[in-house]
């Protein structure tokens, strides 16, 4: 078909070239309407070539980067780092907004969220095209190090840059694969967000501490360790606990204001209970007790807690003092984070009460096992022997 001596295949590229994200139909038909109205349609935009010697140009005047990248595969922090980039660049649109434009609202809800490894060619370039109604948008390309070679080279390119009002946001797991694509990122301009894993339990702890920060609340450490021990070490779970509690709980939060909300969940536990014991503990540690058996536990998987409790304080006890928890993992066969609880249970232990202890523990895995009359009498028994053995240190 030619309409005025022009062909409808060389108007139809000539309006993608010029807007867009426009197929080949709509492009046709719009060039027909043109020159039926007797005007001429737009000249075709030069190609965009990128300069991968230079930093990617930042077009939002507001201080929401153009280009993102939200390092690391703590699933439940890199999700909170995204959802921040784009309420950022939400509600630096609605600041660029005077109110006029009946569109504003529907454009900050453009939102593309998709995986690097389902991405085909030029399917980057087509999301963050602008759009016919105007506004800006936000893409999140999940998973960087997944995309295919010809993808991560598109990534590179449009990073280099980037559109104007579109926010591109990236995730990469950190390892190495993908790396130099990571690599080209930050050297040609994009923000790092680094969201390491949290393993160490001193970690977890000041994960807990910033949490109850951001809500205006302190706890002691008493009561971030019955947290942890209550909750467990899901990150996602920690916070949603934080929350609840910031919001039911008034004052500092403490090991009694926990166990109010979470009572009969950890505390049926018998690590729970060996290390209500080996902290010294005793009142905590026979009550924890009396829950774990109510709640059906065998009486041998607690007196299996109590020997590892045993066997970890004699293990860290003598190992180097000067070594950091990392470094003692391997070689202890512990995760990190243990060994940093165990530390703080050793003080107040001596090397003899903790043979005592050993020892206590082995009578009572006997007597449980069928030499004794009572396996809850001598559960008790094993407490009150291991917490003795303590207080002599």
């Amino acid at each position: 078909m030619r309409v005025a001596g022009i062909s409808g295949v060389s108007l139809s590229a000539m309006i993608r070239a010029t807007v867009p994200g426009v197929n080949s139909g709509i492009a046709a038909a719009g060039c027909v309407a043109w020159h039926a109205a007797g005007m001429s349609p737009p000249r075709a935009a030069p190609a965009r070539t990128a300069d991968l010697s230079r930093p990617a140009a930042n077009p939002d005047s507001d201080g929401v980067p153009a280009v993102n990248v939200v390092v690391g595969d703590e699933e439940f922090l890199v999700d909170r780092a995204v959802a921040a980039v784009v309420a950022a660049a939400t509600r630096a649109a609605a600041a660029a907004d005077d109110g006029t434009d009946p569109r504003s609202e529907a454009s900050l809800s453009d939102v593309h969220d998709v995986r690097a490894a389902a991405l085909s060619a030029g399917e980057l370039l087509a999301l963050t095209a602008p759009s016919l109604f105007g506004g800006g948008c936000v893409v999140i390309v999940r998973s960087a190090q997944d995309a295919l070679k010809d993808i991560a080279a598109e990534i590179l390119r449009y990073a280099a840059s980037p559109a104007p009002e579109v926010v591109l946001v990236l995730t990469h797991a950190g390892g190495a694969k993908g790396k130099a694509l990571l690599a080209s990122l930050v050297g040609h301009g994009a923000r790092r967000i680094d969201c390491p894993v949290i393993r160490r339990f001193g970690e977890r702890m000041e994960f807990l501490r910033a949490e109850l920060r951001r809500a205006g609340r302190k706890a002691d450490d008493g009561g971030l360790r019955a947290l942890l021990d209550a909750v467990g070490n899901d990150l996602r779970d920690l916070a949603a606990a934080c929350s609840q509690l910031s919001a039911d709980a008034t004052g500092v939060i403490t090991e009694e204001v926990v166990g109010r909300y979470y009572r009969g969940r950890a505390e049926a536990s018998g690590f729970t209970v060996a290390d209500r014991a080996f902290e010294g503990k005793l009142a905590d540690s026979l009550e924890q007790l009396r829950w774990t058996l109510a709640v059906g536990t065998a009486p041998v998987l607690i007196t299996s807690a109590l020997a590892q409790g045993a066997r970890a304080l004699g293990r860290v006890g003598s190992a180097p003092r000067g070594k950091s928890a990392e470094s003692l993992a391997a070689e202890l066969g512990m995760p990190p984070w243990k060994i940093d609880r165990v530390r703080q249970q050793l003080r107040g232990w001596t090397p003899e009460g903790v043979a005592d202890a050993h020892a206590a523990v082995a009578q009572a895995d006997a007597e449980v096992k069928g030499e004794g009359a009572s396996p809850g009498y001598a559960l008790e028994r094993a407490i009150t022997t291991i917490v003795a053995c303590r207080s002599r240190g």
